[in-house]
């Protein structure tokens, strides 16, 4: 099916007449055009491509001080809100490098739609149920790879030319980003696409009023069309797919196996290598633990209980190096209020992410976890090759 580039399209639903018109995320002709068509327009309701959470993180920019990193890493989202810091570091630096304020064109189809006394109406799905069913479906490796991409847009901003933000309305960002992991695995294609033009239909068309204007990336504008026609269950794509049995059993397997490598290498060769056995566990896991937490640039109490913690950790799948390595850093550095307030501007470099507090407490619970995860892969052909 080919792509209508076109930027606006009319659509009927029922009674309704929706504009939906596509858009770049970074783009002044974008916001121009969005203020052109609703008041020349005068919708019942604007619809935009925001969720509840983006919406107030454009209408309260102080929300950074309401945030409590201690319940980011007990609720296991440090790696959730690290991505979304970055996503919104890409769009922030393109935006400040061509001075324009990123998603400016929803900003000036809320601004139209209050200026016209029309409904404001969330069509998006939000970003971190989103985020939670794309890492939902990565193994180890796939994850590894996806944060490694993430971190690695941050220095390609200089390589964008002003033409290529109109080329940029083809692509959603979060696809833009994700597209090199995206090419060995479908899946997230379809999570990061293609279920959010299946939301994003449904929602346009369940705004209330008889005319609409729908405000989304133009990326979006083929999928909206594609799925226009079908009932969406909205509440299904909102919820996060249960975990893969698989995953749950190697979750303990691997602790199981290791055990009893430990007590065949005490039985078969003695005290020795038993001893030897575990000191290749524990220097493998502490010390690539150890060096997550060296990368994040972490207090050195943290550096010290991520090697401590890594060995038993990795023993526990309840239990992770990261989450107790950034309950450390968190308590030996607690983020203040300047830390809080400068956080949009520290995600614009990457110099920013390791000197604010909060998002430095992030990159520790990351790192750390990394590195113990690899620590294990590399302490099992350690302690096996003891026995030969």
């Amino acid at each position: 099916m080919q792509e209508n580039t076109e930027p606006i399209a009319r659509l009927i639903h029922d009674e309704k007449e929706i504009i939906l018109v596509g858009t770049a995320h970074i783009s002044r002709q974008s916001a121009q055009l969005v203020k052109k068509v609703i008041e020349e327009e005068a919708p019942d309701s604007v619809c935009v491509e925001l969720c509840p959470s983006r919406y107030q993180s454009i209408r309260q920019k102080d929300r950074w001080r309401e945030m409590d990193i201690i319940k980011v890493i007990k609720e296991k989202k440090a790696f959730l809100l690290l991505s979304n810091l970055l996503l919104a570091s890409f769009q922030k630096r393109i935006a400040k490098k061509f001075d324009v304020i990123p998603g400016q064109e929803m900003i000036q189809a809320i601004d139209s739609a209050e200026a016209m006394g029309a409904n404001i109406h969330l069509a998006d799905r939000d970003i971190r149920i989103t985020l939670s069913r794309t890492w939902r479906v990565m193994g180890i490796w796939s994850k590894i790879k996806l944060l490694f991409s993430i971190i690695m847009s941050l220095g390609e901003i200089e390589d964008i030319k002003e033409e290529d933000i109109e080329k940029m309305k083809q692509a959603d960002v979060l696809e833009s980003l994700l597209s090199e992991v995206g090419k060995s695995m479908p899946v997230l294609r379809s999570i990061l696409i293609d279920e959010r033009d299946q939301y994003l239909s449904q929602k346009i068309k369940t705004a209330p009023g008889k005319k609409i204007v729908a405000v989304v990336g133009a990326g979006h504008v083929p999928g909206i069309k594609k799925y226009w026609a079908d009932d969406i269950d909205t509440e299904a794509l909102e919820k996060l797919p249960p975990k893969r049995k698989a995953t749950g059993i190697i979750k303990w397997l691997i602790p199981l196996a290791i055990l009893g490598l430990l007590i065949y290498g005490f039985y078969r060769g003695g005290f020795n290598a038993g001893t030897h056995m575990i000191t290749w566990w524990i220097a493998a896991n502490g010390l690539l633990a150890g060096l997550g937490a060296v990368l994040a640039l972490a207090h050195p109490l943290t550096i010290l209980s991520s090697v401590l913690a890594a060995p038993l950790t990795s023993l526990n799948p309840m239990i992770a190096a990261g989450w107790v390595a950034g309950l450390v850093e968190a308590f030996s550095r607690k983020p203040k209020v300047k830390d809080l307030e400068s956080l949009s501007e520290d995600i614009l470099s990457v110099r920013g992410f390791w000197k604010n507090k909060v998002t430095r407490i992030l990159l520790v619970v990351v790192f750390t976890n990394l590195g113990s995860s690899i620590g294990t892969f590399v302490a099992i052909p350690l302690m096996a090759k003891v026995l030969e």
